[in-house]
């Protein structure tokens, strides 16, 4: 559910606007979401980039196919889509400049809601020191260009290997489309895998089972309606006390719905025979399930940091050891962890949600590295939510709320439908290069790094 934002829907209106102006205050803008049949972008999308741009030379008939209009000089009277600026060749940091000749006229036609996808190479498979301050000063610009963009417009990172540059077209077209909305700022790492292709593009999970913890409301439901958008049949996990909801939300979306508390010793093992009576199998993990017992550490009592432990880490250990055993989930699959900004920035007041969600950003960084699971093809990648607008939320003080929906570069709280989009692109055989990843969905949210 959505919850109103009164401010910007203020300085949308008229007098509002030139108050806005006069006084210099955020004027947030109504993002460009996910509508099926809408084009990927709208309007011609620049590419350009430096020396001979592999991987747009790689990517360019699969994002044609998108539907994007490829134009390599801003077009006279019309405003672009999007840019998409290829580094993959630079060595010498001479060689940025490319990057500044092509987004500096480009980023004064940008059209509302555009995107810019710059493109390099991964600074830790660099060669010389050259090379590396190159790679890594991509990541320097592109968070630089995502805080001086405006009306909506996003700016992110991707980084590929040698050999995986046509990897990157589910990534780059994600960061063009209207799913990528509240994601900005932010760098996606590819690794070796090869990207599969999806027979049906709007539906690329058909014929997967995914399951999703804490469905039953929230962001938890938004996931799995959009897996579920997307073809996925979801089995939708929540404990006792919410069955009603989860029987809805598992009614609404055609899947099934499984009573059970994540911190139960057979969690896991009991999911996964659900998965297999039920639907034959499982092929994506989505570990969304958590709680919050917010106090200051100087009053955290054991109860209220154990609990939190529990369900937020320690059940995703203890139910994976199920997941990700030689027989659990099907070779292929995806697991993606719901992690914080908390997890990353901290925050006053919950040091214990914030210890369990950095704990999240530790499992992933271990499982992407576990060679059993590189060689099963398991990808495991997080998503760390900023301020999203959820009935938790809404009950923040309005001041402390006010500041968290305009501390980022869109000036505003995203919606759980942006946390959902990018798990269900991480969810993706499309994306079985991308591992080890932690994305914020935040709107470059000005706390954490």
């Amino acid at each position: 559910m959505a919850h109103r934002d009164g401010y910007t829907a203020f300085v949308s209106s008229g007098a509002g606007k030139r108050l806005a102006s006069t006084l210099g205050l955020p004027q947030p803008v109504a993002l460009r979401r996910h509508v099926a049949g809408r084009p990927l972008v709208d309007g011609p999308v620049l590419v350009g980039g430096h020396a001979d741009t592999p991987a747009i030379a790689a990517v360019r008939d699969g994002l044609v196919a998108a539907g994007a209009t490829l134009v390599e000089a801003v077009p006279e009277g019309s405003r672009l889509g999007g840019v998409v600026v290829d580094l993959t060749a630079a060595r010498t940091p001479a060689d940025l400049e490319a990057l500044r000749a092509t987004l500096a006229p480009a980023l004064k036609r940008l059209g509302r809601c555009a995107r810019v996808v710059v493109v390099g190479r991964d600074p830790a498979r660099a060669g010389s020191a050259a090379h590396r301050a190159v790679c890594r000063a991509l990541e320097g610009v592109t968070r630089s260009v995502a805080k001086e963009l405006r009306a909506g417009a996003t700016a992110n990172l991707v980084l590929v290997a040698d050999g995986s540059e046509a990897a990157a077209l589910g990534t780059v077209t994600f960061l063009l489309s209207a799913r990528s909305a509240y994601v900005d700022g932010q760098v996606f790492r590819l690794g070796d895998g090869e990207a599969g292709t999806p027979a049906d593009p709007e539906r690329p999970l058909a014929g997967r089972v995914a399951l999703v913890t804490g469905a039953a409301r929230g962001i938890g439901a938004e996931i799995a309606r959009t897996l579920a958008r997307d073809g996925a049949t979801v089995v939708c996990v929540d404990v006792p006390s919410a069955g009603a909801a989860l029987a809805a939300v598992a009614n609404e979306v055609g899947g099934t719905a499984l009573q059970t508390d994540v911190t139960a010793a057979d969690a896991g093992r009991r999911i996964l025979d659900h998965a297999r009576t039920r639907h034959g199998g499982l092929d994506v993990v989505v570990h969304n399930a958590g709680i919050t017992r917010d106090k200051l550490l100087a009053n955290t009592d054991a109860d209220r940091w154990r609990s939190v432990l529990d369900v937020n880490l320690l059940s995703i250990l203890a139910m994976n050891d199920a997941f990700l055993a030689k027989d659990g989930m099907r070779d292929g699959g995806h697991v993606v962890l719901v992690s914080s900004i908390a997890g990353i920035a901290g925050n006053r007041g919950q040091s214990n949600y914030a210890a369990s969600k950095a704990g999240v950003i530790g499992l992933v960084d271990a499982y992407a590295v576990d060679k059993g699971l590189r060689r099963r093809r398991i990808t495991v990648n997080a998503v760390a939510p900023g301020f999203i607008e959820t009935e938790m939320t809404a009950r923040i003080p309005f001041a402390t709320r006010e500041l968290g929906r305009r501390l980022n570069s869109l000036a505003q709280g995203g919606l759980p439908v942006d946390v959902a989009e990018t798990i269900a692109h991480f969810a993706s055989d499309a994306q079985s290069a991308v591992n080890g990843n932690v994305v914020r969905v935040c709107g470059q949210s000005l706390l954490g790094a």
